[in-house]
């Protein structure tokens, strides 16, 4: 769902860029240092995990599509939604800036849709009230807290990408037309999601349930595995998938470039049927902002830059962006952390 600069007019895009960063701005405030610094080792294997598993699309069987995972309501439900926010901005913007994976003008939109949604909305709206109620098992609840809440999520964000086109003015995109194709190709992407979702979950319930939000309110360790096991399994996780098991990613577009572009070349529809080589809006904005990512993205599109052929750069890709994903995330909460605290103690 990572969205190029074509698709946003800059007024459209700045509006954006002013909501996320408004939404950062509360989640750094809400950081609480002490409570988050023993979280630091699961915060920066987690950010890694869902960068290293929003490099493998997965196939949306009769489609021509796929899609790939969002991770907010991952984050959230491992963070809390502050953390997991904020975390999930530092995938984004080094996936924009430095693989190149979604435009620098339209990242503020990006974080709204594939952020915002999952770590608030999924969080307080559906993984809080479900692991609260008192049907059913804690790994049952999991599960339909982990479904429900991307399938919710995912259908927010394609509904906004919907309208941010709209407001954009992109007269080949039809509103009314594009939703019937955006909405019902992320309810499938957004079920999928769900299931790994809980999985990952639910490995760590079984593991260190005190380590889940809400779950362990009430829980002692079931102590299967000690914290640093875990942080060991998810960290292992993120390499494999970053590095190797990225090269079996498939090779349809995902949900929004199938909705735009159709796959025609695999005997599917065309959808939308725009030139992917021209299309949106043009601007100076965003000409810039390409013009810096050329400079900043060393491995563009998850290869390398001399030799976009050579496999090699996928694992490379997905080890370098991983740990560089994994320090930033607890740099950035560090610092909201320390920065807090100092105004603390300065009142």
């Amino acid at each position: 769902m990572h969205m190029a600069d074509a698709l946003l007019a800059p007024a459209v895009a700045a509006t954006m860029y002013v909501a996320s960063g408004t939404a950062a701005g509360v989640s750094v405030k809400k950081l609480k240092l002490d409570d988050d610094t023993k979280k630091l080792p699961v915060m920066g294997v987690m950010a890694a995990l869902v960068f290293a598993g929003q490099m493998i699309n997965y196939t949306i069987p009769g489609t021509g599509s796929s899609g790939h995972l969002c991770g907010g309501m991952m984050l959230s439900a491992l963070l809390g939604p502050y953390a997991g926010f904020l975390s999930m901005i530092v995938v984004l913007a080094i996936q924009c800036l430095f693989f190149a994976d979604g435009g620098l003008m339209a990242l503020g939109a990006n974080v709204w849709n594939m952020a915002f949604y999952g770590c608030f909305v999924g969080y307080f709206l559906i993984y809080r009230p479900i692991m609260k109620a008192k049907w059913g098992s804690t790994r049952t609840r999991l599960i339909a807290a982990s479904v429900l809440g991307c399938v919710l999520t995912l259908q927010l964000g394609a509904f906004s990408v919907c309208v941010e086109t709209a407001a954009s003015g992109i007269t080949e995109l039809p509103f009314g037309a594009f939703l019937a194709l955006m909405q019902p190709i992320h309810l499938a992407i957004g079920l999928v999601e769900g299931l790994i979702t809980s999985a990952v979950l639910a490995f760590v319930y079984e593991s260190r349930p005190e380590l889940l939000q809400v779950v362990g309110e009430g829980e002692t360790a079931a102590g299967r595995l000690s914290r640093r096991g875990v942080v060991i399994v998810l960290a292992c996780a993120a390499l494999l998938v970053g590095g190797f098991l990225s090269h079996f990613a498939s090779g349809n577009p995902d949900g929004l470039e199938w909705a735009l572009f159709g796959n025609q070349e695999s005997g599917y529809s065309a959808n939308m049927g725009l030139d992917e080589e021209e299309f949106g809006v043009a601007s100076a904005v965003a000409d810039t902002a390409g013009s810096v990512q050329e400079k900043t993205s060393f491995l563009p599109d998850y290869a390398f830059a001399s030799d976009s052929e050579n496999p090699a750069g996928t694992t490379v890709s997905g080890i370098v962006g991983s740990a560089i994903v994994a320090l930033a995330a607890i740099g950035v909460c560090m610092a909201g952390g320390f920065f807090r605290r100092r105004r603390v103690q300065t009142q």
